[in-house]
């Protein structure tokens, strides 16, 4: 039976809301069909405003995988801004989709992709407003299955009460298998109702369903199991990983947004995974193997999406995209392809040990030469080692000189604030950092106009990682720090006014920490600060320390944990974590072993230093042999040959 449109009784309030475009929808490449015709229908979401949601890859990729089947429709919703939702709340008009204006309420499914933790209250928005009970297991038939991914999904624990289900790792195989178990289940007449779908799911061993589930907790407060309660639901359930990426170049027909968005370029992931090691990084652990794309397949990505989108931007991305084992012959490839066309190259953030002034110069050949971005993360080089970012001050000073002197005027340096072990005299280390990257500049240049923009984040330990048992610092001593810094910064006459200095207060990190390692505890706080008003997070502008901080101290009253139980707190080897039964493929015997190594560097008793293993003999990380995976890489030897520029 058709679903009708909401859209003639959302159009009259278009022009009472901000930014009314982004509810409209028609973007280039949307895809539109016929609901009568489709037997499993998804509505994809991500949970954050329109101008960012759109360009996430995830969802458009999850977008055009599904869509390809003739018998699956997917449309696509975002978070609303809060005007939008007093319309629709006042004028009883669904949480809808941007594509055909259909009510959310009236999917299959509704699949959310988690980047960030502080997305979880606009979720809960998004049901409240699609008519969706907020708790699963209030949840009939007549509901969508509403199933969590992306990167936060690897510890699902503090949404557990409102997602049917998460899925690990990467999503482009595992939604058709879910697609094809709820078409059968649909197809035999729904039998054993709701139940009946999510045991059908949860039996796969790759769809984790958290209510399939029982967390025991002790008399301290701690964990002390969690244990399958259905027969059926395994011990453990494993990540996805998509080992041939090259039969899976998508997105294909990306969409075009109407309005502006954060990214206006077209991209194309050239690898997934990162071996770097960098034991900070949940993005490097959690998307082992490194598997790249080969350099015939990213020239037909650019070529196709440039055609199909306009855009005349490209960057060519993954977690460390100059580690790609042929990136020089793709830069050149592309570089001679596009050159004099409107057609720009662009690389996201480089490390400096992978970065060389030709590839530099390939990149900026057709584009304009702006700003190098490079990511040292720890300021001295004790903490750089701590961390496993084996980068000395000399390779920076190196790199940013071959970069002035070839004529770039701006570099930006990403630092964390808060790893473990740091010192207020490793954080003052920036700045002496920074002083001599200007230094380097005038020196090399002959010019005064140099520039170095400082940026810092506050170091959040996250699941899945050596640091997963580290103490975060504390909001307090991590914004006296950072003052410190600045103040160091600006009484420098010489060097002061050439260094821009970014950084965020320490109290969103803190909450982003209780989120990152919750258990279903926090599910509690969650809700009761968004019925408190919180919503979007994960804008400055909305965020409030002290709603969640008086929701924390209501909600875990009774419970013998708190706020700083869950943030400020070091774990020990033998405690339970909340994501424990969550298989990443990574052996937790190493991650310890990489932790304690960490602290061994720390106190300076060890220097042990952990290579890329695609270079060096395996550390048994235990990911290739628990997933059935291998690290796949180049060189495939051939060339990027140039099309001619229309």
């Amino acid at each position: 039976m058709s679903v009708e449109s909401v859209f003639p009784r959302l159009e009259p309030h278009l022009l009472s809301v901000s930014k009314p475009i982004q509810y409209v929808g028609g973007e280039l490449n949307m895809v539109s069909k016929d609901w009568d015709a489709a037997e499993v229908r998804w509505v994809l979401m991500y949970p954050d405003a329109y101008e960012v949601g759109l360009p996430n890859q995830g969802v458009q990729i999850l977008y055009e995988v599904l869509n390809e089947r003739e018998w699956i429709l997917a449309e696509r919703t975002y978070a609303v801004w809060p005007d939008m939702e007093k319309v629709l709340r006042e004028q009883q008009i669904p949480q809808f989709t941007v594509d055909n204006h259909r009510p959310v309420g009236a999917f299959d499914l509704l699949g959310v992709s988690f980047s960030t933790e502080l997305g979880y209250t606009n979720l809960l928005t998004a049901l409240d407003l699609a008519g969706i009970p907020l708790h699963a297991i209030d949840r009939t038939e007549d509901h969508p299955v509403v199933i969590a991914g992306g990167h936060a999904a690897f510890n699902p624990e503090p949404i557990a009460d409102f997602v049917d289900a998460a899925v690990l790792g990467d999503g482009e195989e595992v939604v058709l298998k879910i697609s094809e178990v709820v078409r059968e289940w649909k197809g035999e007449g729904r039998p054993g109702g709701r139940q009946e779908l999510l045991r059908r799911l949860a039996v796969s061993g790759t769809v984790y369903v958290p209510q399939f589930y029982d967390v025991e907790y002790d008399d301290s407060g701690a964990i002390a199991a969690v244990v399958p309660n259905h027969p059926e639901a395994p011990d453990r359930v494993r990540k996805h990983t998509l080992m041939d990426l090259d039969q899976w170049p998508y997105p294909r027909n990306p969409l075009v947004p109407l309005a502006e968005t954060v990214h206006e370029r077209f991209s194309v992931e050239i690898f997934r995974g990162c071996t770097r090691g960098c034991r900070f990084c949940q993005a490097g652990m959690i998307t082992r193997p490194v598997r790249e794309r080969s350099i015939e397949t990213i020239g037909a990505m650019v070529d196709n999406g440039i055609k199909k989108t306009g855009f005349e931007e490209v960057g060519l991305l993954s977690l460390s995209s100059a580690d790609h084992t042929e990136i020089g012959d793709v830069a050149t490839g592309l570089a001679d392809r596009y050159e004099g066309s409107n057609v720009s190259l662009s690389l996201p953030s480089t490390r400096v040990d992978a970065f060389n002034i030709t590839l530099a110069n390939e990149f900026s050949r057709n584009g304009r030469r702006s700003g190098l971005t490079f990511a040292p993360e720890g300021g001295s080089e004790r903490m750089r080692k701590v961390i496993n970012k084996m980068v000395t001050e000399d390779d920076l000073i190196r790199t940013v000189a071959t970069a002035y002197s070839h004529g770039w005027r701006q570099v930006k340096l990403y630092f964390m604030c808060g790893l473990p072990t740091e010192t207020d005299e490793d954080v003052l280390q920036i700045a002496e950092l920074a002083k001599r990257v200007i230094a380097t500049g005038r020196e090399v240049s002959g010019r005064n106009d140099i520039r170095c923009t400082v940026s810092i984040g506050g170091f959040v330990p996250k699941p899945h990682t050596p640091f997963q048992w580290a103490a975060q610092l504390d909001a307090e001593t991590t914004d006296r720090r950072l003052q410190v810094l600045r103040d160091t910064v600006r009484a420098d006459k010489r060097f002061g006014r050439a260094i821009g200095f970014r950084y965020h207060d320490g109290q969103p990190g803190i909450i982003e920490g209780l989120l990152s390692r919750g258990d279903r505890r926090v599910g509690r706080i969650i809700e009761q600060v968004w019925r408190d008003g919180g919503r979007f997070d994960g804008w400055s502008e909305h965020f409030s320390f002290s709603r969640w901080a008086e929701s924390a101290a209501v909600a875990l009253e009774g419970t013998g944990v708190d706020l700083d139980w869950y943030t400020t707190r070091e774990r020990e080897y033998d405690e339970v974590l909340p994501w424990d039964h969550l298989d990443s493929g990574l052996d937790k015997d190493w991650l310890w072993a990489d932790w304690e190594d960490a602290l061994a560097v720390g106190d300076g008793s060890s220097d042990v230093e952990v290579e890329d293993c695609r270079w060096t003999p395996c550390y048994d990380c235990g990911v290739c042999p628990e997933m059935g995976t291998e690290i796949q890489i180049g060189p495939t030897g051939h060339k990027l040959l140039p099309l001619s520029v229309v």
